[in-house]
């Protein structure tokens, strides 16, 4: 007989000590909810309604009186000017590419010459022009500075067979980088890999080194536990994006990333697990532009996404919408896939006005929602139980820039955004009827000041981040046996509260011929439960060796995080005590302190292969985890007393070689946090345990020590081209103290072989893929590529996560195959 509790043992095995908070629950068969339910469902998403309405209102107000620059670290812009032999401005197509920063644009000049490109990347760029009645042009810049790069182009009459041969080799490797950064621009982001409906950005993210998959999509880079951010356009969201948890950034609504893991600059604090600039905003171009992405296959798959954008004068106006469903949304726990359907949807509209080229402002409002069912076991579904869950975010951003100089700009950036996320369960659940309602209202602000001289760069800012908590959760036992004695039958729970983040920061970037650093240093200041300060330096420096084509560089991070928001006054609160009075252990959660080191290079080889190896170490204390209620969307936010993680990383890039183009990956990585717990709510059978357990270490649950991604390109003709990839996992740890009977009746034989539990490992996996790719129209105005995609073509049960008897699985896509028709215009 197996003897459970309201609060069961993680992954980790219980013996050693590493807990999650579980109820054990048992879903089914889809059924309609209850009147009851069904009230106090219509009562939710008429609260969330009102708490939108209340934040778009709120965010209109915010626009009249506040003022930003959207911007990312280390970018900067262009303002290029095209004329002819006497002066006069011609309108003209400019073809602008960087291979270090994977970076290609077609960017169209007005009648009088000029053209702004934003956003771009410090790096060596190569401008082309082609211009019927002129001579070819090309050359070489470099962007370098915040400031404006000011750069004039004058065109002259062609001599008889003037021929243009340009080579792109130069910039392959950015001298000037001081620390490791890896960057996804268009050509990669064009022939990408057609994704499961929520997370075609965060497969981007993952087909870098040193990130991975734990559960639904949700991102570990380097062994961190939700200690991931995401800066939109220059605006920080440091909440959990995966598809369970957030609305979906859609990768076609994407024009660039930027992704750090070490080296990180000073203007980013709070989550530093991994970094990922998302740069959204297109360049203006004169007329009404726009794009129609059509995409369908495998598990009822079918999406719609749409933007455009029309600019005159100095003023641009854009849009984007989409709207998708498919019955394959979460990982399944089960091959059979059931109860998983999953609809999401999106609306996004920006204004933006140039008073002058040294003075923008603009304006962006969207709003973005998912309703998707939780996976059921076989047991779960044999017991009819059904779980719904959605998540619903409507946010407001505003920004200024302006150029007091040639060598200052100071801007300042805002938001107001309020998400929601709901949980549902249905009469039928056993042993234990769930719900919650979470929800929160942010508002952030930030002001910058960027000044060059000479061989520096500096940049000095402050930001404060207000996010008003509001959590209701209760819960009702149908089958009491299952739960230690004591237990409270009923429970719920209701509280918000502030959440209160400031911080300040200064860095310089210093030039001294071949070396180049980035010297930096942060303050944060973190109010909720805890009142806490820190001081974080950041160093990174690099240096070029011309001869070799070599960049060394070394980098140093001191790191303070906030523990994940999520249900962290729940599980703080002396309330819940009462859940079972007479065994209980509650810390609360410390923020995470830490140093990351990282040293590495970049080499390039035939001025067509670009190598870049690290090897990293992170230590950490009050290490961030987290506890997930089985297989639902529910957790809360525990720490242990240090973790150490390190590794190596290699990536080989061919951003072209003749027809070839693709990459290979490999990442080694341990991982290993120590006790005792510091942090957490632990009651029954666990919270003994959790006390006894003051020694000793396990390895981290993302601790998969070979990891390896690769995809090879081939451009069969200038309309046709063809790709296959490759993905290696050696395989996540997890703990098993169950009965295997009962494993074997809620998981089946086809999962349980893919475990070995004389390692506690799953077995490694091995998946390929392929695909083609055809322009089926092109002319001066529309173009048209169909893509289509094969993936996990071995059809491998790929078993991600298991969590051994009552914890949570995730099973990877079986064969599928995916169609994806974009228009452009």
């Amino acid at each position: 007989m197996i003897e459970t509790s309201l609060f069961t043992p993680t992954d980790d095995a219980l013996s050693h000590g590493y807990f999650r908070l579980e109820f054990n629950l048992r879903s089914g068969r889809r059924a309609d909810h209850s009147p009851m339910e069904a009230e106090r469902r219509a009562h939710t998403i008429d609260r969330v309604s009102r708490s939108s309405l209340s934040a778009s209102r709120l965010a209109l107000l915010f626009f009249v009186c506040l003022l930003h620059a959207a911007g990312q670290a280390n970018s900067g812009s262009l303002h290029l000017s095209v004329t002819d032999s006497a002066g006069h401005g011609v309108r003209t197509s400019v073809h602008i590419s960087s291979e270090a920063s994977q970076y290609r644009s077609i960017i169209e000049t007005d009648n009088q010459g000029h053209v702004d490109l934003r956003n771009l990347p410090y790096g060596t760029y190569q401008l082309q022009i082609q211009q019927e009645g002129f001579a070819p042009f090309s050359d070489s810049l470099e962007i370098r500075t915040t400031m404006p790069t000011r750069y004039r182009v004058q065109l002259k009459l062609p001599t008889v067979n003037q021929t243009l041969t340009v080579t792109s080799a130069s910039t392959l490797l950015d001298p000037e980088q001081p620390g490791s950064v890896n960057r996804i621009g268009s050509g990669f982001l064009e022939h990408r890999l057609s994704s499961i409906l929520g997370r075609s950005l965060q497969d981007l993210v993952n087909s870098q080194p040193g990130w991975l998959y734990e559960g639904n999509a949700v991102l570990h880079p380097r062994g961190s536990e939700y200690q991931t951010q995401f800066v939109v356009d220059g605006i920080p969201l440091t909440d959990n994006r995966s598809p369970s948890f957030g609305p979906e950034i859609e990768a076609d609504d994407v024009g660039s990333l930027s992704i750090y893991t070490a080296g990180i600059p000073a203007e980013y604090g709070r989550k530093m697990g991994g970094v990922v600039e998302v740069n959204t905003i297109t360049d203006a171009k004169p007329g009404m532009h726009g794009e129609v992405v059509l995409s369908g296959g495998s598990f009822a798959t079918a999406g719609l996404f749409a933007k455009g954008q029309y600019a005159w004068g100095a003023n641009t106006l854009g849009g984007s919408a989409d709207g998708a469903n498919t019955d394959r949304y979460l990982n399944p726990v089960v091959p059979e896939n059931y109860t998983n359907t999953g609809t999401t949807g999106g609306l996004s509209i920006s204004y933006q006005r140039d008073f002058s080229p040294n003075e923008q402002f603009g304006i962006n409002v969207r709003h973005e929602r998912a309703d998707f069912d939780i996976p059921n076991e076989q047991v779960q579904q044999d017991a009819g139980q059904h779980q719904t869950a959605d998540n619903v975010e409507t946010a407001g951003v505003v920004f200024y820039r302006h150029a007091f100089s040639e060598n200052t700009i100071g801007d300042v950036r805002g938001m107001v955004r309020d998400n929601a996320s709901d949980f549902y369960s249905n009469a039928e659940s056993t042993p234990i009827a769930l719900s919650q309602h979470n929800w929160f209202r942010e508002g952030y602000v930030r002001g910058t000041i960027t000044a060059a001289h000479r061989q520096q760069e500096w940049k000095l800012g402050v930001e404060s981040d207000n996010t008003f908590l509001h959590e209701n959760f209760d819960y009702l036992i149908t089958d009491p046996s299952q739960f230690d004695p004591g237990t409270l039958p009923d429970f719920s729970f209701a509280a918000e509260r502030p959440d209160l983040e400031q911080s300040a920061f200064v860095q310089d970037l210093v030039r001294a011929g071949k070396w180049i650093a980035s010297l930096g240093v942060r303050w944060d200041h973190y109010q909720l439960l805890l009142n806490k300060n820190a001081v974080e330096p950041r160093v990174s420096v690099s240096r070029y060796i011309p001869s070799a084509s070599l960049v060394m560089h070394f980098s140093y991070d001191r790191v303070f995080q906030t523990p994940s928001s999520q249900n962290l006054l729940l599980s703080s609160s002396s309330q819940v005590e009462s859940i079972n009075p007479a065994n209980f252990f509650r810390l609360p959660v410390q923020p995470s302190e830490g140093d990351y080191y990282e040293g590495g290079l970049a080499k390039t080889f035939f001025d067509r292969v670009r190598l870049d190896t690290n090897y990293y170490r992170r230590v950490e204390n009050n290490f961030a985890d987290d506890d997930q209620i089985e297989n639902t969307t529910i957790s809360f936010p525990i720490a242990f007393r240090k973790a150490i993680i390190y590794g190596g990383e290699a990536k080989l890039n061919v951003p072209e070689w003749g027809r070839w183009s693709g990459f290979l990956s490999y990442s080694y990585m341990v991982g290993n946090a120590w006790f005792p717990v510091t942090g957490g709510l632990f009651l029954g059978s666990n919270a003994g345990a959790a006390e006894e357990n003051l020694n000793g270490h396990f390895p981290v649950t993302q601790d998969q020590r070979n990891t390896v991604r690769g995809r090879a390109r081939f451009q069969l003709h200038s309309r046709v081209w063809m790709a296959a990839g490759v993905q290696y996992d050696s395989g996540l740890p997890f703990e098993f103290d169950g009965d295997p009977a009962t494993a074997l009746a809620q998981y089946g034989p086809q999962v349980l072989a893919r475990i070995n539990f004389a390692r506690g490992r799953i077995y490694p996996s091995f998946l390929v893929n392929a695909s083609a790719g055809v322009k089926v129209h092109k002319s001066d105005r529309v173009d048209m590529q169909l893509q289509a995609d094969g993936q996990n073509l071995t059809d491998l049960l790929d078993v991600i996560d298991f969590g051994g008897l009552f914890s949570g699985n995730a099973i990877g896509p079986s064969r599928s195959f995916m169609m994806r028709l974009t228009t452009s215009f």
